[in-house]
């Protein structure tokens, strides 16, 4: 068991200091020995876990998906919990570098084999299965639907923190968040549920586990 635990570390140490690396490189732009110099481990142990680089970025890729399989929320309304989600992944993006590393190499998704485009289908269908919620609970407006709003909701907030990241380093991320609620709930949400959602950053930066 202690062996395990401690390949276990040693695969999140690499995890995380390749995500610093692809975050800040880009995929064509980092290099394993830079990694391993991040990392802290040795060539053999990185190479253990991880046989290439390309390996080693689509496990960062998947990071995303155990963000938001761990994420809770803390509301039975399903609209509402599509608007802490939103703030809840401008927060992880701000401080979570696995997060950010995951996000970048997904929208860097034609530089690998084979294209990756699961990530981008994981983010739809989670919006898409609360907006479906949202309508069974009457909280979206007849004739909206949930594919639909749930295909512009992801590439909004998709763009929205890439325009964040490049114009200011993300330092408008959630002010940009709020905007583009402000701008997207009026025309989905029946009026009397809209009064009942708070659109203000109500979430904490880390999804709880």
């Amino acid at each position: 068991m202690a062996r395990q635990a401690r390949a276990l570390a040693t695969r999140q140490t690499v995890l995380h200091a390749a995500a610093e690396v692809f975050d800040e490189r880009g995929y064509a732009g980092a290099t394993m020995a830079e990694i391993l110099e991040r990392a802290g481990v040795t060539k053999g142990a990185l190479y253990f876990h991880f046989p290439s680089k390309e390996e080693l970025a689509l496990a960062v890729i998947e990071g995303q998906s155990a963000w938001l399989a761990t994420w809770q929320p803390a509301t039975d309304s399903p609209m509402q919990t599509v608007i802490d989600l939103g703030y809840a992944f401008a927060h992880s993006l701000l401080d979570d570098p696995l997060l950010r590393g995951a996000i970048r190499l997904t929208i860097e998704h034609g530089t690998f084999t084979q294209p990756q485009v699961g990530a981008y289908q994981g983010w739809a269908d989670a919006a898409r299965e609360l907006l479906e919620r949202a309508l069974e609970v009457g909280e979206l407006r007849p004739g909206v639907r949930p594919a639909a709003a749930a295909g512009v909701i992801t590439g909004a907030v998709a763009g929205i923190q890439l325009n964040s990241q490049v114009l200011t380093d993300r330092r408008d991320l959630l002010q940009r968040m709020a905007d583009l609620w402000a701008l997207l709930l009026p025309g989905l949400v029946e009026p009397g549920a809209l009064a009942r959602l708070d659109t203000v950053d109500r979430t904490t930066a880390r999804p709880a586990g």
